[in-house]
């Protein structure tokens, strides 16, 4: 976003078209929002402002629910921005070891400092980019303990903070930062300015872990199922003896966190049992699919594939259940004929460890029939495998 952009923004009129469209996804709609406006005498640059926010707050329900409704966003940041529910959690974490003043450096639309604030945790939000900090202080406006300064993080006063909170800019308008070296701060900044303060530090999860520091706790954490993010946490807010933590948030369940001093040792692999387990990503990014095996009484199904597999059922939030109902050898003509014996109309497609493209596949196995299974492509002791599966949960 360009600072005219945000001048239209920023405006009394531009806030209450912006506050009183009605909420839809659909394009035809938008297109005649377009049309209502303009007619309505409003200025094009008023309107593109307004239609651009418009579009953002119905992207940013996924992240921040209702409360995306009285927000306002940058593509950029809204990208970069943690889920709400994440940020509580971690918010949660600084509330916990007593640190009450904390520094978010590279605040972005101030989503992190928000839930931070909400705890009454005095917040201090630091933003480079002028529209985005302008952004980060209209969010940050209900929370009387945040405040937002325009300015660099490295340059940033810590003298006044228990703990600081990083979440370094990996992207440069649409170009994706590949190397922690051109972040904004770097990694290496990051990590010295967490060794002056307890602090936290937001990563994409499939950070190379070859990049990984000792001595501080890595923490994977996903989100129904997907894995949203890597922090890593230092100082006071470093949990003693944790290494390697996977957190798991899904639906209205409790969180469950899987821990451990480091990454754990693979259990050894045995043969096919009646239940087939897929770990959670964070469980697999965390390389703890060693201590959820055992924890299960569960062996690798292949040493190379991250299933689990088990004699009897064991519920557990750190991997999805399959009861196998079939094996077959992975040959295209044995796998329809299996499934039409079956009357399986409705398929889900998961493969691990094999190169098939599942899209491609299911046009050729020609499904009829009112029940439904889940098909597992992936490899049993080395031998290329199609399991038919239903789902325990």
């Amino acid at each position: 976003m360009d600072v005219a952009e945000l001048r239209e923004l920023l405006t009394p009129e531009a806030l209450r078209l912006l506050d009183e469209l009605e909420p839809s996804g659909a394009v035809s709609d938008a297109v005649a929002l377009v049309s209502r406006l303009r007619k309505a005498g409003h200025p094009p640059a008023l309107v593109a402002a307004v239609l651009t926010q418009y579009r953002l707050r119905r992207k940013a329900e996924a992240k921040f629910g209702p409360f995306a409704q009285r927000m306002l966003f940058t593509q950029e940041g809204l990208e970069q921005a943690s889920r709400l529910r994440v940020a509580a959690v971690h918010a949660g974490r600084f509330a916990a070891a007593g640190l009450t003043r904390v520094a978010d450096l590279g605040c972005g639309i101030g989503g992190d400092a928000m839930a931070m604030a909400s705890l009454d945790l005095r917040v201090t939000a630091v933003e480079r980019d002028e529209a985005t900090a302008a952004i980060a202080a209209y969010n940050l406006v209900p929370f009387p303990t945040a405040q937002v300064a325009h300015g660099d993080a490295l340059e940033q006063p810590l003298d006044a903070v228990d703990a600081v909170w990083l979440d370094p800019a990996r992207r440069e308008g649409a170009s994706r930062l590949s190397s922690p070296d051109d972040w904004s701060p770097s990694l290496t900044q990051a990590l010295a300015i967490a060794r002056q303060r307890p602090g936290g530090i937001k990563l994409a999860p499939g950070m190379d872990r070859a990049l990984l520091p000792e001595g501080l706790e890595a923490q994977w954490i996903s989100v129904d199922g997907e894995v949203v993010e890597l922090v890593l946490w230092s100082g006071a807010l470093a949990r003693p003896g944790v290494g390697r933590a996977a957190l798991v948030l899904r639906g209205d369940e409790l969180p469950a966190e899987l821990r451990a001093a480091a990454d754990s040792d693979d259990v050894e692999p045995g043969p096919l049992g009646e239940y087939l387990y897929e770990p959670d990503g964070a469980v697999i990014r965390a390389r703890l699919i060693g201590d959820l095996a055992r924890s299960m009484g569960g062996r690798m199904l292949d040493p190379t594939i991250a299933y689990l597999t088990a004699d009897r059922p064991t519920a557990t939030p750190f991997a999805r259940g399959f009861r196998v109902l079939e094996r077959l050898p992975l040959d295209t003509a044995r796998i329809k004929r299996a499934l039409a014996s079956r009357g399986i109309g409705v398929l889900e497609i998961k493969k691990r460890g094999v190169d098939i493209d599942p899209a491609a596949l299911r046009p050729k196995l020609a499904l009829r029939g009112a029940e439904s299974a889940v098909l597992v492509l992936t490899r049993s002791a080395g031998e290329r495998v199609a399991l038919i599966a239903e789902r325990c949960d």
